[in-house]
């Protein structure tokens, strides 16, 4: 069986992390599978690149400039919607061709456009798509945060400056429904909160729908000496440490502002407990933190070697995800893998991978005050050995590369068994 995975990066973003693990589980698992990317990071031969030029670079350009437009010229939310109004028609590919499913994941920002994503489609071929975020079946935005429009047919989206009952999330969503129309996709939801948010959505309502979370190869993501790692990485043996990451640390999404009040409060309500404490933190622009919290701050900015992070993870004593919208972050599977119980707010795919109290610390959604009593239960009150061995426990049985891989499988055994 040969199976082509098309995401836009290689390895930069959760998506293509996910898409990239899931090549290789695969691949350990006897499907002969290649990475189809407009953006690649590595030497890797299984993954392919769309041929580099100005018209690429155009592309992305030019679906950003149709959004600046009809948002009245305005940067607000640029990046937090997509058009999908250019692309690459990717059929005549070699690979494409040689393909017996095709397995689409996150293909926005000038990787396929509507009408390419139509091409596929028109192609026959079997068609599986991870949802990474709500974008394929919104009009278009990829977090719908409080709005239900795309229950029913999004209009007057929130996301532009002047909504209105045609606007730009109308027209996208009528011709992604024109689009999907008679067509056979299979749409797999890394979480169950995403899966119901699919089953809800007027765009693919009558497709197949169902949930299979991202994998991780365990051998590597695995609990290694605390004492060793904290001394390659020159992090102090004789504290606590935290650990926040994200790809983009200033990201409102991630929540760092919930962050920052839960350390204050720690602060002040445990002040020997505060002592003891320092966060390391992990992405890009990580300098901006140095100021706003009240603990040492140990910058790691972002590190793609995955080797590198397995040491960041065996480095910490807890990883915190203050997220107030997200699916099923590769974070906490990779933290958990680690041994390292997880701290985060009850919202998308996040309590169905921290059980409370049994790995980790669910708080209530937007509680500053709760995510401190989160972190304070994990360090001081809970058994942290039974935490940290259930967490290994979880990543095991439910993350691992051939659990994941076997369920892939047997959705395309049936995509293909149904287009034969």
């Amino acid at each position: 069986m040969r199976v082509l995975i098309i995401n836009t990066a290689e390895r930069i973003g959760g998506a293509a992390i996910a898409a990239n693990r899931l090549m290789e589980a695969l691949k350990n698992n006897g499907i002969k599978a290649k990475m189809l990317v407009r953006d690649k990071q590595t030497d890797q031969v299984s993954v392919i690149a769309l041929k580099k030029s100005w018209r690429k670079i155009w592309q992305f350009a030019w679906e950003r400039i149709v959004i600046w437009a009809a948002n009245g010229f305005k940067k607000h939310n640029l990046f937090a919607v997509d058009i999908a109004n250019t692309g690459t028609n990717i059929t005549s590919l070699p690979e494409f061709r040689q393909a017996d499913v095709i397995h689409l994941h996150w293909i926005n920002q000038g990787m396929l456009s509507l009408n390419d994503i139509k091409r596929i489609i028109d192609s026959g071929k079997p068609i599986v798509w991870t949802l990474h975020d709500m974008w394929p079946f919104t009009g278009i935005c990829h977090y719908a945060g409080n709005c239900d429009k795309y229950t029913s047919s999004c209009q007057n989206c929130e996301m532009l400056q002047k909504p209105h009952k045609k606007d730009l999330s109308y027209k996208i969503f009528r011709k992604k429904a024109k689009i999907y129309n008679n067509s056979q996709i299979t749409f797999v939801a890394c979480s169950h909160w995403l899966e119901e948010m699919a089953r809800n959505s007027a765009l693919i309502k009558g497709q197949t729908i169902v949930s299979i979370p991202n994998a991780i190869n365990t051998n590597l993501f695995m609990p290694r000496p605390k004492k060793f790692a904290r001394e390659k990485l020159h992090l102090p043996t004789d504290k606590r440490l935290l650990l926040f990451g994200s790809m983009k640390i200033t990201d409102k999404r991630k929540g760092i502002d919930y962050l920052i009040k839960a350390c204050e409060l720690i602060t002040k309500e445990d002040p020997k407990l505060s002592k003891d404490l320092g966060v390391v933190v992990l992405g890009s622009h990580a300098d901006q933190c140095t100021s706003l919290l009240p603990f040492p701050i140990y910058n790691m900015n972002y590190v793609s070697n995955e080797k590198e992070l397995v040491e960041i993870y065996n480095a910490v004593d807890l990883y915190v995800t203050p997220s107030l919208q997200d699916n099923l972050p590769n974070t906490i599977v990779e933290a958990m893998a680690c041994g390292i119980p997880c701290v985060g707010f009850q919202i998308g795919g996040i309590p169905q991978m921290i059980d409370h109290l049994h790995n980790g610390y669910v708080a209530q959604y937007k509680s500053a005050e709760d995510l401190a009593n989160g972190i304070r239960w994990t360090l001081t009150e809970g058994n942290y050995q039974s935490l940290s061995e259930a967490a290994k426990r979880k990543a095991t049985s439910t993350y691992s590369e051939s659990i994941v891989a076997n369920q892939y499988i047997k959705i395309y055994n049936k995509v293909i068994n149904q287009n034969a």
